[in-house]
């Protein structure tokens, strides 16, 4: 069962086009529960349902807005509740200026959820008054007026305490050229160049995740070389796709078959990357193939 004060909880709320969608996403991708559009008198059931769960989510990201209709009317009721039974939370409060929402709800061409006959300014003017008593609570106050969403997603990576891209999620996916490329790669390597374990006839039966194909793989000169200027590449790169915000990327390392270069290969580079702290998991995609 989990303890209340183990619960890292954000609550995102805001005018409604100034990046609170973006932000759930954002957080999503850093390991967050999330849930959009949480009616506020929904919050005591919805943390109750946690804490007596066996489960051990640990981050939970709910937007509440005025989305709600009536129901949003019951906000600060709801963060009493949390307080009262000892729920540590964090609200984030999202805005931005008039034109920029406006221009948003142009290009996007949705209604503003409390405009009268298609009036956005109308609708911005009401929300902004609503909203008031809870923008002068908020832990955070975000303005997305002249931010990027990269800027967007670095900004809360840091409110959120992951600065140092470690929460990106790297699969390492060894593959057969002979099978066609993995259609989710963001990086393929071709090892093919390297000695091929299948010519000898005691290696071809086993794979490369067998200690002796592995040996046979890395006692090249070649291989070792290899994997160090590719460790030195991914490390370099790795930090930059963090900083325009991927959440997962995909290196894509292949042989002929699938089944020995590749696969050692791509074990060893994912006890690289999870050495240096980053979250690895390492697939194979055709080493059963015959």
């Amino acid at each position: 069962m989990n303890s209340k004060g183990d619960f890292k909880l954000i609550i995102i709320t805001g005018l409604s086009g100034a990046g609170k969608t973006l932000a759930l996403r954002c957080l999503e991708d850093l390991g967050y529960f999330c849930v959009d559009n949480l009616p506020p008198n929904l919050v005591s059931k919805f943390a109750e349902l946690f804490a007596n769960s066996e489960q051990t989510i640990k981050k939970i990201a709910l937007v509440m807005d005025v989305r709600g209709g009536h129901f949003f009317s019951t906000f600060f009721d709801s963060l009493k509740y949390l307080e009262q039974e000892g729920y540590n939370y964090e609200i984030l409060f999202f805005e931005a200026s008039d034109e920029t929402l406006i221009r948003r709800f142009k290009q996007t061409r949705r209604k503003h959820p409390l405009s009268r006959e298609g009036s956005i300014v109308e609708g911005i003017v009401e929300e902004r008054k609503l909203l008031y008593d809870i923008r002068g609570i908020a832990t955070k106050i975000i303005d997305t007026t002249d931010l990027t969403p990269v800027q967007l997603r670095e900004q809360l990576r840091e409110l959120v305490g992951e600065k140092d891209g470690r929460s990106l999620l790297i699969t390492v996916m060894s593959f057969g050229f002979k099978y066609g490329l993995p259609l989710d790669s963001d990086l393929v390597l071709d090892v093919r160049f390297l000695p091929n374990p299948h010519y000898s006839d005691d290696l071809r039966p086993k794979t490369g995740e067998d200690a002796d194909v592995e040996n046979f793989v890395m006692r090249f000169p070649e291989t070792r070389s290899f994997i160090n200027k590719l460790s030195d590449l991914l490390l370099f790169l790795l930090p930059y796709y963090v900083k325009e915000g991927k959440s997962h990327l995909v290196v894509s390392i292949g042989c002929t078959g699938g089944k020995h270069r590749s696969v050692a290969l791509s074990r060893k580079m994912g006890e690289i990357l999870s050495s240096e702290g980053y979250k690895v998991s390492v697939r194979h995609r055709d080493i059963n193939r015959e």
